[in-house]
């Protein structure tokens, strides 16, 4: 369950389209957690396979 500052952040996206990247982005790191991993390398990780050109058509291949 998200903590009440969580929600608060959430008031302040500034849009629907920030409220939907946010929302990508929690999932993310919670799913990371889920899986025993640490949310900041994981998405080091994602963010440095895709600076080097990993297709983002294969991002499936990037979740945890």
């Amino acid at each position: 369950m998200a903590s009440p500052s969580a929600a608060v952040d959430n008031l302040f996206v500034g849009s629907d389209a920030g409220g939907d990247r946010a929302a990508v982005l929690y999932t993310l790191i919670e799913t990371a957690k889920l899986n025993g991993l640490n949310p900041e390398a994981y998405l080091a990780y994602v963010l440095d396979q895709l600076a080097r050109g990993h297709l983002t058509t294969k991002l499936a291949e990037l979740l945890p």
